[in-house]
């Protein structure tokens, strides 16, 4: 297992584009592992769309590496999808983690679009397949309940082989999907002691598939700031956190200073989780400029202290 840290962006609070290439500049340079778009299609907030920024960084940056987490398969066709990932990949040279989901059957992006949610999980499992045949096969042939496509071909095809496929969700039916088409895995609300029984049914799961998921392919995000909880970029984006998912805002985020950040990591990784995409909350370009400073002197200089659970 080799500790990763990504960074993500929880909504979108730069004041202008340039501000925001700066901050992925800043994050290419210093040894961030990768950079990670947050999925929202409809809200008040503003938010980039995730399949854009993962164009937009394939050519803007030259080593870090960047994907979704996780882009609802719930709204997305698959054909599209697997085309935008494998063009995406080729551009950047190989550098695409594609992050799939479900989505939550709360988001606005459901209600508002009149986009039922009864069977998205076995139109998900569909997709997953005929994306990753996609992205491998000549021809593809599949007749399902949601979808159906005469010898489709894409070309070019991915630069990566396989092309990554990290699924998040935590459910028995979330597992399962895993264990039979993914790479890697992505906890999202999961406490560290839940998301590793997560990491261990996935696992026991993928062996019956007679398939190999890496240890160091499982991960998790959440929000941090260095401050107060009565901050209001924290307040404010805790209340929606809560409200959206039903669960704690400790469970989301960890406020504080890097010691408490650090022992976040460290929960996790003691569960089998190496991969981080921590999301810095700030209000304005000086503000994530800030956060993101302190992140990289205060947590990532010391990331080599982390203990890895080992297999």
């Amino acid at each position: 297992m080799t500790i990763g840290i990504g960074f993500g962006l929880a909504t979108y609070t730069f004041s202008s584009a340039k501000g925001y290439w700066r901050w992925v500049k800043r994050c290419d340079q210093a040894g961030v592992d990768s950079l990670w778009q947050t999925d929202r299609l409809i809200s008040k907030d503003p938010f980039l769309e995730c399949m854009s920024v993962m164009a937009g960084l394939a050519g803007a940056t030259e080593k870090i590496k960047f994907g979704m987490n996780v882009a609802s398969m719930g709204l997305r066709d698959p054909l599209q999808t697997a085309k935008q990932c494998a063009t995406i990949d080729y551009l950047s040279g190989g550098r695409l983690l594609p992050a799939f989901g479900l989505g939550s059957n709360r988001s606005r992006d459901f209600v508002a679009s009149g986009t039922a949610t009864v069977g998205r999980g076995q139109r998900m499992n569909e997709a997953l397949e005929v994306m990753t045949r996609l992205w491998v096969e000549d021809d593809v042939t599949f007749d399902g309940e949601y979808f159906r496509y005469d010898k489709a071909t894409i070309r070019p095809r991915p630069t990566q082989t396989p092309l990554p496929l990290w699924i998040g969700g935590s459910s028995q039916a979330a597992i399962a999907r895993t264990a039979a088409y993914g790479t890697g895995w992505q906890a999202a609300a999961e406490t560290p002691e839940e998301a590793g029984k997560v990491v261990d049914k996935i696992l026991a799961s993928a062996n019956q598939h007679k398939r190999g998921i890496d240890a160091d392919h499982f991960g998790v995000g959440f929000g941090i700031h260095f401050g107060s909880w009565r901050d209001e970029p924290v307040r404010k984006m805790a209340a929606d956190f809560e409200k959206r998912t039903g669960h704690a805002a400790s469970r989301g985020f960890v406020v504080g200073g890097a010691d408490e950040i650090l022992q976040r990591i460290q929960a996790y990784a003691d569960h089998g989780i190496s991969k981080f995409i921590l999301r810095p909350i700030g209000a304005g370009d000086a503000q994530m400029e800030d956060q993101t400073e302190q992140l990289l002197d205060g947590v990532l200089s010391k990331i080599s202290q982390i203990r890895e659970r080992s297999y």
